[in-house]
Order: C-alpha cells, then sequence, then structure tokens
C-alpha cells in the first residue's frame, strides 16, 4: 500500500524529532499502522537550515500553503504554535480536507470548538496527544482507555518549568526570583516565562482535559488561573514541616451541588499552587517532569509519569497520531474516536463554576505582631465566617516589627473543607486587624485520595 504522506509545518524542536523518530523508527511504525508514514514536504521560514535537517528527498518550502495546497499530502502537522498564524492554516487544512495533527495547546484550548466542528463538518480528524504532557499518553487514556469510568477529577502536574522551580525552591532552600534565574540559566524556563510561570500554559492544558474527561466545550476563559510567583521559600518550608509539599495543580472536578450549601452542579477548572500531602506519589514528582493522577469510579485513582517536554518525547506523541490517524484513514468518520470522547450531539451543558464556588481546604501564613490576644482574634475571625480549623502552628518571635520595638512571628492555619467565597472574606477581615503587618498567604490544598 502507497505511504501516507504527511506535510510538517514549522521544523523546530519538536518538528525536527518528529522527522528523525519516524526515521529512525519507520519500519516498526510501519508494521503497527498497517502502511508507510513519510515526511514528504517541509514548511518553515528558514529553508536552508529545514533543507539541511530533513535531506534531499524531501521538498522544503516558506509557505505553509504551499504544503496545504499539495493534493498528495493526507496529513497537515501543525508545530508553528501560537492563535494567529496556526489557527488559520490549520482551519484551512481542514477545509482542504486534510487530516491535522497539532501540539497547540494554546490554540485548542482558546479556540478548539470552533476546530473540531469544522474538522467533524469536513470528515477529517484533528489529534492533539502531543498538546498535553509531551510524551505522556493522557489524552489516549482519558479518551479511550477510560472510557468505561465517570471521570470524577483529575489533577496533574502539566508545567515543567513551574515543577522544576518549585523543586529547586524546596531542596535548596531559595526564594522563586533567584531559582527562576538558574532555570532560564539551564534552559527549563524562556527568556520570557510569563505564560509558564503564571500558570497560563497549564491552564491551556487542563481546559482540554477537562473538555474530553467530562464531555463540555472547551472554555478556557472559564478557568480559573494563580502561578506561583508570590510563593516564597518560608511557604516550601513549613509546607515540608507539615507533610505537605507545594506543586502548582491543573484540577478539573465534577462537583455536585448541595442546596443547603447554595452550590450547584458544575465542573471546577483551575490552575493554582497546591499544598499536598507529601506521601501521595505525585507530591514526590520532582524537576521538569510531568504526572497526572486521574480518578475514575470504577479504576480509582492511575497515575500518568513521564517527561512533558522535549524534542523526542514531544515527538512521540506526534507520531503515535500519525499512526492513529493512518489506521483510521478509510474508517467512517461517525465510527472513529469523537475529538471530545463524547459523541458531538451528546456533549454536556454543565457550567464551568466561578472561583468562588469552589470548595477546598486552606493554608494560611499571618506575619502577626507577637502580642496577646492576635492568634484569638484571627480564629474568631474564621469561626464567624464558618470555617473549621484543622491545625494552627505559630512560630517563635524572630525579628522585630518597624520602629515599634514589637516582635512578629508567622502563624500557620490548616483549614477544613469550606466555599472560596467564604475564604475571601475571612481574609479581608484578617488583613484589616492591626496585628496583621503583611499580606496573608494563602495556598489551598488538595489531599486528591
Amino acid at each position: 500500500m502507497k505511504p501516507i504522506q504527511v506535510g510538517l509545518l514549522g521544523i523546530g524542536v519538536v518538528g525536527s524529532g518528529t522527522f528523525n523518530v519516524l526515521q529512525r523508527n519507520q519500519e516498526e511504525i510501519k508494521r503497527r499502522a498497517g502502511r508507510g508514514i513519510e515526511i514528504t514536504m517541509v514548511a518553515d521560514l528558514n529553508v536552508a537550515r529545514a533543507q539541511e535537517l530533513v535531506g534531499p528527498g524531501v521538498t522544503v518550502v516558506n509557505d505553509a500553503r504551499a504544503v496545504i495546497a499539495n493534493p498528495d499530502i493526507d496529513i497537515v502537522i501543525e508545530l508553528i504554535g501560537g492563535y494567529g498564524i496556526a489557527k488559520t492554516l490549520v482551519l484551512e487544512a481542514i477545509a482542504a480536507g486534510k487530516h491535522v495533527v497539532t501540539a497547540n495547546k494554546a490554540l485548542l484550548a482558546v479556540h478548539g470548538t470552533e476546530i473540531f466542528a469544522a474538522a467533524s463538518a469536513k470528515g477529517v480528524m484533528v489529534a492533539f496527544e502531543a498538546a498535553v504532557a509531551g510524551g505522556i499518553p493522557i489524552i489516549k487514556a482519558l479518551r479511550e482507555g477510560l472510557t468505561a469510568n465517570r471521570i470524577q477529577w483529575i489533577a496533574g502536574i502539566i508545567n515543567g518549568t513551574t515543577n522544576f522551580i518549585l523543586s529547586e525552591m524546596r531542596d535548596k532552600g531559595l526564594d522563586f526570583a533567584v531559582v527562576l534565574k538558574e532555570a532560564q540559566r539551564l534552559g527549563y524556563a524562556e527568556a520570557d516565562p510569563t505564560f509558564d510561570i503564571e500558570g497560563v500554559d497549564a491552564a491551556h492544558k487542563a481546559t482540554l482535559m477537562s473538555a474530553i474527561a467530562f464531555g463540555i466545550p472547551v472554555q478556557f476563559d472559564k478557568a480559573y488561573i494563580e502561578g506561583i510567583t508570590k510563593l516564597g521559600a518560608a511557604d516550601i518550608k513549613y509546607a515540608e514541616q507539615l507533610g505537605y509539599r507545594i506543586k502548582l495543580l491543573g484540577i478539573t472536578k465534577r462537583r455536585f451541588g448541595n442546596a443547603a450549601q447554595g452550590t450547584s452542579d458544575g465542573i471546577e477548572l483551575r490552575v493554582h499552587p497546591c499544598l499536598v500531602p507529601a506521601k501521595r506519589l505525585i507530591a514526590n514528582v520532582e524537576g521538569a517532569m510531568n504526572a497526572v493522577v486521574v480518578n475514575g469510579d470504577a479504576v480509582g485513582n492511575t497515575l500518568y509519569y513521564g517527561k512533558g517536554a522535549g524534542s523526542e518525547p514531544t515527538a512521540s506523541a506526534v507520531i503515535a497520531d500519525l499512526v492513529d490517524i493512518t489506521r483510521l484513514e478509510s474508517a467512517d468518520p461517525l465510527h472513529r474516536v469523537p475529538h471530545l470522547a463524547f459523541q458531538p450531539n451528546a456533549m454536556s451543558d454543565l457550567a464551568v463554576l466561578p472561583m468562588s464556588e469552589v470548595v477546598t481546604s486552606y493554608y494560611l501564613r499571618l506575619r502577626v505582631a507577637d502580642e496577646t490576644g492576635v492568634l484569638a482574634k484571627v480564629t474568631g475571625i474564621l469561626a464567624e465566617s464558618g470555617i473549621s480549623i484543622d491545625a494552627v502552628l505559630q512560630r517563635e518571635a524572630d525579628e522585630v516589627a518597624g520602629n515599634s520595638g514589637v516582635p512578629q512571628t508567622d502563624v500557620i492555619i490548616l483549614t477544613h473543607d469550606c466555599q472560596e467565597a467564604k475564604m475571601n472574606t475571612a481574609i479581608v477581615h484578617m488583613q484589616a486587624l492591626p496585628s496583621v503587618l503583611e499580606p496573608i498567604t494563602r495556598i489551598r490544598k488538595e489531599e486528591l485520595a
């Protein structure tokens, strides 16, 4: 059978890895796919460099539309990135009847509903395993391997840069800014690391997992996003003493409402730092590695661990998508695996809940004047807000507050579950106390039991 022909848009780190792995393992891949898979055309602005990477047997152009217009190309791999021209090219490829493979989580998290609808109307596939957690086959697991389950929740370390920074902060006792510079020097963080450290990259990925897990449209604009820039070495240290580690998690949960508490059914979709019990496997994922825990009603907890980025790990996911499309290319479009796991006409209209309605427990750190009655006032405010305390840790006074001559210390409070809105109100009242000397640190706590 004639090999399926692939056009590659962008031959950077992932593109070159995809070409190399496909070349190196082509016989093994052919045995699995049932026919050969060949990258026969590449579009890249640096034509000379691209030609050097792929050799004389591949056509290299500087115009991506030339690849899309080529009638011999069956699958287009989009590795350009971003929301702009990538969206235009993906939609043009779909309109031309090409299947699409992409690693572009930002594009799908924001415009996925439009792109998947266009693909369904045209009878072509859009595959995106590489868009979430690099080489970890989490999309395949959610969409196919766990299809018998009612997914309850997902929690994942899905950004290697932030996990590397938090691991270094814990190991070396350094503050965020210091470790960020080291991460940039080592190449773990970009020159502009905003998308990583502010949680945006993780939110793109969590949005896609949420849509697949619960059969809802992709709704990145509804995600709550909080990064790691405000974390200090003190919080890492206190968490460790309490038996926890701090991780930036992408979390999505199915939430059933409680009339008595005034809550409604919906989906939680949030990215923020979390205290995770040190005994959990995911709490021990260090460095730039990724891990995702999925809880299903039949299977319980399953853990997926591996490299979340890099040339060949991501290429592994891209090529897995190529093989899937090759196997199903001649199948009736109605009998293929749906893009978001659920049939398009069976998608749910469950709302993504605002953060104020989320229920979780909390770690609070208050820098206070070490004087009589402070702890009583703080705990009184929490009690008045209907927030139950799990544990309190008060440190020895360690320095003098300004020119007042009053010693100051840290008070650490762990709470039981409560609604975010109640905690927001309590923090406002606690912050107004004259004895609270600095902005209160609030980190959510997830047991992941």
